[in-house]
């Protein structure tokens, strides 16, 4: 399976939404992959550390959005550390990747580098990762996010960076599960009849398609259906074509008034 954390007090709080669940469903769907779980999570160190030994226990490829950097709210990189019961070190690729990135600021600032000046060795922080993990190339501003055991990616909270740094550890990481987890949902409008008494029409065509999952999205004040039930079939599409026939033959048995239909892959 594969999951998303996504961290930040600003998140829980509403003063930032997030963006990250939405691109990262695109960027696995483009891979032929699908989100599994997702959970949100504020600063909060300790619950965090529960969350990765949990992730870490499993099998699941992962990847964490937020808390990398190295002011007081940022603990995702400490927890990680906590819980692969490793220490934090400074990373041997991510020194000189900071202090380039901290020489070029100091350049266009028009100053002067000092490479042990306080203000490096706090940027120099950012690159603390538990023992044995590696580095994630960050094209934005070379500052890296870090993987463990090749399959929980921890990534910055910005978009700009965390999401080409995203598909990066996808390609690099995970190629090998390109393609095997491509679904496709196929849909019906059905006008005006209740979930209830679709319910053992879907019964019937879960029973006899294994492996193809009924889904109904039931809406009240559509501007164009009015009220409706969006009815369809997800799974493999070679299970879902029949499935999906299946499903329109038993619509038109009990009269049902059906619209427009939608393919999403």
């Amino acid at each position: 399976m594969i999951g998303v954390i996504i961290i930040g007090d600003e998140i829980l709080s509403g003063r930032r939404e997030d963006k990250h669940l939405a691109k990262a469903i695109e960027l696995l769907g483009d891979r032929g992959l699908r989100l599994s779980w997702a959970r949100y999570m504020g600063d909060e160190p300790e619950r965090i550390t529960s969350e990765l030994a949990a992730v870490r226990a499993s099998d699941d490829v992962v990847f964490s959005f937020g808390g990398i950097g190295a002011t007081p709210d940022d603990h995702t990189r400490a927890a990680a550390a906590a819980a692969w019961g490793v220490d934090l070190a400074l990373h041997a690729q991510a020194k000189p990747l900071i202090i380039e990135r901290s020489r070029l600021m100091a350049e266009q600032e028009g100053r002067a580098f000092d490479e042990g000046s306080a203000d490096t060795l706090r940027r120099l922080e950012m690159g603390c990762f538990p023992v044995g993990a590696d580095i994630i190339p960050n094209p934005y501003n070379q500052i890296p996010g870090f993987s463990m055991d090749g399959r929980v990616h921890f990534l910055p909270g910005f978009p700009v960076m965390a999401w080409p740094m995203m598909a990066w550890a996808l390609d690099h990481y995970h190629a090998e599960l390109f393609g095997s987890d491509r679904m496709i949902e196929k849909a019906v409008i059905v006008y005006a009849r209740t979930e209830s008494a679709l319910t053992p029409l879907m019964l019937d065509i879960e029973a006899h398609f294994p492996g193809v999952k009924v889904f109904s999205l039931p809406s009240v004040d559509h501007p164009e259906y009015g009220r409706h039930i969006e009815l369809g079939v997800k799974g493999e599409e070679v299970a879902c074509q029949p499935a999906f026939a299946a499903l329109l033959d038993g619509l038109h048995c009990i009269g049902a008034n059906v619209g427009p239909e939608t393919v999403r892959k």
